[in-house]
């Protein structure tokens, strides 16, 4: 059995890795979003752990805050600065997460957290996706990606849970790292809506989507 221990010491070994491996990368694109973004180079979000305990996931901001004549944000593709641009196009942007995998917050593979408003709208089926700790990958997205619809995304998150062991988690990141080279199933500035066909968010006020791509 795939015990959660043996899980664990997993991620702390491979996150650790995978943190020093990537600095060569991580050092000059921080700086360069730190100059791009007047000395803000993450953005923090809170999202729904395992157990649906809240936590805040760490990421790389890739969009500026620039606002039109009416005070709104502009839209995702006005605001994507160049270096952001490439550090989506790559993957780059989840890199900081590793930092959360490192506090215990998630895991190296597992259902990708999605915002806290989703919560009381999802389906008992669904909730299970909660579980277990969130990943920085999973089964839906090396299937699918940013492309997939959320019911089916919903379906393979709840699959992962059921079938999680070590040879499967191994094979989700030797397929995530081959989507990374090969940039497949990548859908810059797609909206929510265009992916939920569920109808979760039409439940929720405008403004959580409203220019807001996933």
């Amino acid at each position: 059995m795939y015990v959660y221990f043996f899980k664990r010491l997993i991620d702390i070994v491979a996150s650790f890795f995978f943190l020093l491996l990537t600095l060569p990368l991580t050092i000059p694109v921080t700086i360069l979003l730190f100059i791009g973004n007047n000395g803000k180079p993450f953005f923090f979000q809170k999202r729904p752990g395992k157990n649906e305990r809240i936590f805040r996931i760490i990421k790389y901001k890739t969009m500026n805050d620039k606002v039109g004549s009416d005070g709104a944000l502009l839209s995702d593709q006005e605001r994507l600065t160049p270096v952001g641009n490439f550090v989506r196009k790559t993957s780059l942007d989840e890199l900081p997460q590793l930092v959360n995998v490192l506090k215990g917050e998630m895991s190296l593979v597992g259902p990708r957290p999605l915002i806290p408003e989703y919560l009381p709208h999802y389906s008992a089926y669904h909730r299970k996706r909660h579980n277990v700790k969130p990943g920085i990958t999973g089964l839906a997205q090396v299937i699918g990606r940013n492309k997939m619809k959320f019911s089916k995304r919903f379906e393979l998150d709840v699959e992962y849970v059921g079938k999680m062991s070590f040879l499967l988690d191994c094979k989700i990141i030797l397929m995530t790292i081959a989507k990374v080279f090969n940039g497949s199933d990548i859908a810059l500035g797609q909206t929510v809506e265009e992916v939920d066909d569920l109808g979760i968010t039409k439940t929720l006020p405008s403004h959580y989507f409203k220019k807001t791509s996933i």
